[in-house]
């Protein structure tokens, strides 16, 4: 048997050559997107940065410990607490000590952070030019920015509390970390009076003997010391993210491979059905050339994914390298010595082809001898059972399962991971089934291409309507390629306009002011002053509750006086008023596990307090923005950091607009009109969420673009006699190519109309998720994407078809005609 599949294979090696590109090409894109997923399973072990040379650093715990009967909960805090005046001065008794202050400020345009230059000697800041500030009016700013300010400048700065000219009188090297503008020691304490750390020199166990009677304090030494780094998880956070990218880039790739490789190994049995009945005449019994395919397949898939373990070990640092140029990953982000990904790869690639065999083999064994009489490529056998049925439960799998979500729990729709991988239960059932409407469909879209003047219309339309597997196996990559980019780039763009619609509808105000971090607190006080003006200054901050007894959930918040909200905002209230909210209560929404109103919740502030609070009122979910409100007292002393500000009745709105703008530029706030912070804040994606989508639809539809090729110019390749009977009945060469190119077209056509159907489906369960949230919002159909990708594929087919047809074309067709396979 496999001497018999090595001479099969090298008579017909083109047919060989497409399954074997598919499946390398598969195997390298998963060694790839393994290899990178290897290297996010451990962050690199980092030394402490800001605190470096610091012997012992106390400070509160960023982190929630809650005790629960399943073991210890954690939670990070969002606002933890200063450290005690009393606890400082005490600490002084044990040796020296410098106090730490961390507050923002805004230079330049730029958000920077302000600390006391007393505190550089224990971090790794150092003078590289000029002398250390001295009086309130000097600073030391980081070399390395852009714009750089330079010795003597004097610069606008922006501080909580006030905006005023400073004079920079050193400068210091950018230590990776955070950019840092240096005040004197009494500057920095007057601008934020809360000491965030105090840096002790003395013995550790001492300081925690002292500490350990104030609750919520940390005592760090060594590498706990890194705790006390700005964002010091963003390591793993990043890696997290990361990870999540590309287990789905993975997942959807293998999807795409198993597909496509199965596809292309269905058509290559299909074109050989007279070479198998050929071999029923001679003898060979239907188990022998279900082993002589088996043995195909085996030799093809040792030597594809061998193939492909190469070409994804030698793609997978550019990988790495993209992920850090687009800020997907950070910078130190590489490939490591993981060998699993390759192991994977090679026997997922394996597996892949002998199961992408199984149904082709099975199906080549029934194959009769009298097939090896057959002339024509009348497709005319119907679908078998095995696929309809399958077909038919992989659809039906997938509306049932977007039906459930949608009645059960809507929102679960809009989440990434559903999105993503809901419409590919769609496209493999649509694609199983797609034989049933293909004649039709196909007759459908070329009625008016067949009525053109010349014949070139009606063969096309023939040719692709009677050669149902050839037509499948073309219009499949097309279906996938277009059902995908038209899913995800659909649902994010319906996605990204529901929340700018659901945020404009619960934003009353005129004029929006920050949003970006801490204003000012001058700026609020003059805007109150005007007198056409209603305004409501709200905080950021988080509230955390256990749930069920076992899961610590971290909400984020905003602290909003309830009086000046109702003049700004119009919240979506399920139950009670959000006039009711005081300091006693809280303003939850319907994803609480306790939402009744007038219940109480005890909840962790975002400074770690443990209180109870009475639920005022119930918000809608809506697409998953509507959090939770409080009072400032519960804000954890969070600076106020937006200010949404409605004009009265009868106000001036220029001369507001212009008063408002004098006051922002006074205080360093920037100032803009609703719609104008509509579209700095609601603009759409991301760049980091383009960047994945554009990760995960390039490996998908660089993968069908190629089986695409891959199968077209099989197909074409095994059509060279009929070509050349075409040129003995009289066709040019031009008519020929034209007859080729016209097919190509009209399949993509058929393919893209069956993308865009399953697609238009998945969109529609995202409406009806949205119309169930009662977020009213129209779906986005991209157009431009959906457009670009039919081209691109209707390229791909022309050129896949036209290239072999020309090639066959340079012999005679008269000898071509009479050859036999």
């Amino acid at each position: 048997m496999l001497t018999l599949a090595l001479c099969s294979m090298r008579a017909r090696w083109v047919t060989f050559v497409g399954s074997f590109v598919a499946l390398a090409l598969g195997v390298g894109l998963i060694a790839m997107t393994g290899l990178a997923l290897a290297a996010t399973f451990d962050a690199p072990e980092r030394s402490p940065e800001r605190f470096a040379a610091a012997p012992v650093v106390v400070r509160a715990s960023e982190t929630l410990r809650v005790a629960t009967p399943v073991g210890d909960r954690t939670a990070r805090l969002s606002d933890p607490r200063p450290v005690p005046g009393g606890l400082a001065a005490a600490l002084t008794g044990l040796g020296r000590t410098t106090e730490d202050r961390t507050f923002p400020v805004r230079l330049a345009g730029k958000s920077l952070t302000g600390h006391p230059w007393s505190i550089a000697a224990a971090t790794p800041y150092r003078l590289t030019a000029g002398r250390a500030p001295r009086t309130a009016d000097e600073i030391v700013v980081t070399a390395g920015g852009a714009p750089v300010p330079r010795i003597g400048d004097r610069v606008r700065v922006t501080a909580p509390g006030h905006t005023r000219v400073r004079t920079v009188v050193g400068t210091v090297a950018d230590a990776g970390f955070e950019t840092a503008v240096f005040f004197s020691d009494a500057e920095a304490a007057r601008i934020h009076p809360d000491v965030d750390a105090v840096v002790v020199h003395a013995d550790a166990d001492a300081v925690r003997a002292l500490t350990g009677s104030v609750a919520g304090m940390s005592v760090l030494t060594g590498d706990d010391r890194r705790r006390a780094d700005p964002d010091p998880d963003r390591d793993s956070e990043a890696l997290t993210a990361v990870n999540a990218m590309l287990g789905t880039a993975a997942g959807i790739t293998g999807f795409v491979s198993v597909f496509v490789v199965a596809s292309t190994f269905s058509f290559t049995v299909a074109q050989r059905r007279r070479e198998f009945g050929l071999l029923r005449t001679a003898g060979a019994t239907p188990g022998q050339v279900r082993r002589v395919v088996v043995a195909e397949a085996c030799v093809i898939g040792v030597l594809a994914a061998a193939a492909g373990c190469l070409l994804g070990e030698a793609a997978a640092p550019r990988l790495a390298a993209w992920l850090v140029d687009e800020g997907l990953a950070p910078a130190w982000f590489a490939i490591g010595d993981a060998n699993w990904p390759l192991h994977t790869a090679f026997w997922t690639g394996l597996g892949v082809a002998l199961a992408g065999v199984v149904v082709s083999s099975h199906r080549a064994g029934r194959i009769r001898p009298v097939e090896a009489l057959r002339e024509s490529a009348v497709d005319s056998g119907p679908m078998p059972p095995s696929r309809l049925l399958l077909g038919a439960a992989v659809l039906l799998t997938g509306l049932g399962l977007l039906f459930w979500s949608l009645l059960t729990d809507p929102g679960d729709v809009l989440k990434r991971k559903t999105y993503i991988l809901q419409p590919l239960w769609l496209i493999v059932g649509s694609a199983l089934l797609a034989p049933l409407i293909l004649r039709p469909l196909t007759r459908l879209l070329t009625w008016l291409p067949a009525r053109l003047p010349g014949a070139t219309g009606m063969l096309a339309r023939q040719n692709a309507s009677t050669s149902i597997r050839r037509t499948a196996a073309v219009a499949a990559p097309v279906l996938v390629t277009v059902a995908l980019a038209a899913s995800l780039l659909g649902t994010v763009a319906t996605i990204n306009e529901a929340k700018a619609t659901e945020t404009a509808e619960q934003t009353r105000a005129d004029y929006v002011a920050g949003g970006d971090g801490p204003l000012d607190p001058r700026f609020a006080q003059r805007v109150r002053s005007i007198p056409e003006t209603v305004s409501s200054a709200s905080r950021s901050t988080s509230v955390t509750v256990l749930e069920e007894g076992t899961a610590l959930i971290r909400s984020d918040a905003r602290a909003v006086d309830p009086a000046d909200l109702a003049a700004t905002a119009h919240l979506p209230v399920v139950s009670g008023r959000v006039g009711d909210l005081d300091d006693a209560s809280i303003v939850v929404n319907e994803e609480w596990a306790t939402r009744t109103v007038g219940d109480r919740v005890s909840v962790w502030l975002g400074d770690g307090r443990k209180v109870s609070l009475r639920i005022a009122a119930v918000l809608r979910v809506g697409t998953g923005s509507n959090g939770v409100y409080v009072t400032p007292k519960n804000a954890a002393g969070a600076a106020v950091d937006r200010i949404d500000i409605t004009l009265r009745a009868g106000a001036n709105r220029s001369a507001v607009g212009a008063q408002l703008g004098q006051t922002g530029r006074a205080t360093g706030t920037p100032v803009l009109t609703k719609d104008a912070w509509m579209a700095a804040h609601y603009p759409g994606s991301s760049g980091n969420t383009r960047a994945g989508l554009l990760l995960i639809l390039g490996i998908a539809l660089l993968y069908t673009g190629i089986a695409l090729a891959n199968t077209l110019v099989m197909a074409t390749s095994d059509r060279i006699r009929d070509l050349a009977v075409l040129r003995l009945t009289g066709a040019t060469k031009a008519q020929v190519v034209g007859l080729v190119a016209a097919e190509a077209l009209m399949v993509v056509a058929v393919g893209t109309v069956l993308g865009g159907a399953v697609a238009g489906l998945n969109l529609l369960g995202v409406k009806g998720a949205l119309e169930l949230l009662s977020v009213s919002s129209s779906v986005i159909v991209p157009w431009a994407g959906l457009g670009a990708v039919a081209a691109a594929s209707a390229v791909l087919a022309t050129v896949s078809a036209v290239l072999p047809a020309l090639a066959a074309m340079r012999t005679r067709p008269v000898g071509t005609a009479g050859a036999r396979e």
